[in-house]
C-alpha cells in the first residue's frame, strides 16, 4: 500500500512548490511549426500553459494551443520534459498535428505564426527553440532543465 504524507507534517520542513504546464509542438505537413509571440512578455514560444488540476496532461494541451492559437490539434506523442529550476515549472512537451480551426490571436497572444525550425532558431530563446526542434528529431522523450536563459543539462 502506498501512502502519501505531505512534508508540511514532519518538523521544520516545507514542501517545494511545483507548477505543471503544457505545451503544443504542432507541425504541420510542410514542416512549419505552431508559434505564439505572448502578450505578457513579448517573446516567441510555443503555444501552451498550466495544466489545471483535474486535467489530464493531453487535454490539457489541445485547450491551451485552441485558446491562444484558434487552432485544434490532435495529440500524437510527448517529446520532452523541461524543468525551470528557477520558477519550479515542469513543462510537458506533446507532439501535435493540426486538425481545424483558423489562427487567431488571443488575450494571451498577440501574433500567431507557422514558422520554419530556422525561423524558430532566430525569433525563439533557446530554452523554448529546443522545446519544438526536441519535437521535430524523433528520439524523445527528451528531458532537460533550463534557469530560464539557458540550458543546464544536456541529453
Amino acid at each position: 500500500m502506498l501512502l502519501y504524507m505531505s512534508n508540511s507534517a514532519r518538523e521544520g520542513q516545507s514542501t517545494p512548490l511545483h507548477s505543471v504546464s503544457v505545451a503544443g509542438a504542432v507541425v504541420r505537413e510542410d514542416g512549419r511549426l505552431l508559434a505564439i509571440r505572448r502578450a505578457d512578455n513579448g517573446t516567441w514560444e510555443l503555444p501552451g500553459g498550466v495544466l489545471e488540476l483535474t486535467e489530464a496532461p493531453e487535454v490539457g494541451v489541445v485547450r491551451e494551443v485552441w485558446e491562444e492559437t484558434g487552432i485544434r490539434v490532435e495529440v500524437d506523442e510527448l517529446t520532452g520534459v523541461y524543468k525551470n529550476t528557477t520558477r519550479g515549472v515542469v513543462a510537458l512537451v506533446f507532439r501535435c498535428k493540426p486538425a481545424g480551426g483558423t489562427e487567431r490571436t488571443s488575450d494571451e497572444s498577440t501574433a500567431v505564426e507557422w514558422l520554419t525550425p530556422a525561423e524558430v532558431e532566430e525569433r525563439m530563446a533557446e530554452v523554448f527553440a529546443i522545446r519544438l526542434l526536441d519535437a521535430l528529431d524523433g528520439a524523445g522523450p527528451h528531458i532537460r532543465s533550463h534557469d530560464g536563459r539557458q540550458l543546464t543539462t544536456q541529453p
